[in-house]
């Protein structure tokens, strides 16, 4: 039997959502056994949640002061020191994960595959290239084990309804002492996390400026959405870059993407392929994105988003 080691990916206090999209990668193997690795300072709490997750089967607790900040300095050397058992070692495509799975797969000598979109035999999946203008069929080596990110935008997260036993492990790894978690400072929002929400509003260069951008968080806000942003918009300032959506930012799939100003450069569309429905509001009706927008509507943001926005009152 195939055993997946999924490396769980959290805040400290709980459970990232695309832990849950990396275990629907993992049931996709044909009788794949899945362990959820949770690397922690206290562990409890998010080890109870990646219990809950259907098609575990077990749950490995680390508690160390040293696990504090999920530094991929510091979890790579402890992951390697568990992957004898295993047979495929995942990730998500996340900044996290992106942060640690080279690292390990360069510890343990073997090449990664990154963003897996599909899996379509034990040791064969499909991912994209050329900023997901492509899709590549790749197959990992027999005698190594597959290290790999998972494109979470491609995976509808597992149900929460299991109970997995939760055991506590000490790994013995050799942990350099030249990389220390300080402190994490991080924006404060109440709208929806960009990565998980089911709706998110997005703007583009084509407001002008920070000021301007108010009208894609009163939009947002009157749909309980999340915000997101071009790479353009970023790079002018407008708002900062964890709002970036993109192959360079945040790849996301929501039910609803709504995209304001954005003319629809290849590596923003990368980002939003995977979503349910594209609306695009621009007003130069030749703008790449209504190429792939369900929803058009050609026309001055400034006019009708404020219109928008007052409709939905």
């Amino acid at each position: 039997m195939a055993k997946v080691l999924l490396i769980a990916e959290h805040d400290g206090t709980s459970l990232n959502p695309s832990t849950a999209k990396c275990v629907a990668c993992a049931a996709e193997i044909s009788g794949a056994e899945i362990e959820v690795a949770v690397f922690a300072e206290s562990a409890g709490a998010i080890a109870a949640q990646a219990a809950s997750l259907d098609s575990v089967s077990r749950v490995l607790s680390n508690e160390a002061t040293a696990n504090r900040g999920a530094l991929a300095a510091v979890l790579a050397p402890q992951i390697v020191a568990m992957a004898d058992s295993y047979d495929y070692i995942f990730g998500p495509s996340t900044t996290f994960g992106k942060d640690l799975m080279p690292r390990v797969a360069a510890l343990l000598g073997v090449n990664q595959i990154s963003d897996i979109m599909s899996v379509e035999g034990e040791r064969v999946f499909k991912r994209p290239i050329y900023a997901g203008s492509a899709v590549v069929t790749v197959e990992a080596p027999a005698g190594v084990p597959v290290v790999a990110t998972i494109r979470t935008a491609s995976f509808r997260a597992v149900g929460a309804g299991n109970s997995a036993p939760v055991d506590a492990v000490d790994v013995s790894a050799d942990i350099p002492d030249h990389t220390r978690f300080i402190a994490s400072e991080t924006g404060k929002s109440d709208r929806p996390d960009l990565q998980s929400a089911s709706r998110v509003v997005a703007g583009g260069r084509a407001l002008g400026s920070e000021e301007n951008f108010d009208l894609i968080y009163k939009l947002a806000d009157k749909l309980e959405a999340g915000v997101g942003a071009s790479r353009a918009a970023v790079d002018a300032g407008y708002v900062p870059n964890e709002m970036q959506v993109g192959q360079t930012g945040r790849i996301i799939a929501p039910d609803l993407y709504i995209a304001i100003g954005i003319s629809g450069a290849i590596q923003h569309l990368t980002g939003i392929k995977d979503a349910g429905t594209i609306v695009a509001i621009n007003k130069d009706e030749e703008a790449p994105i209504f190429e792939v927008a369900d929803i058009g509507l050609v026309g001055d943001l400034f006019n009708v988003v404020p219109e928008l926005t007052e409709a939905l009152d």
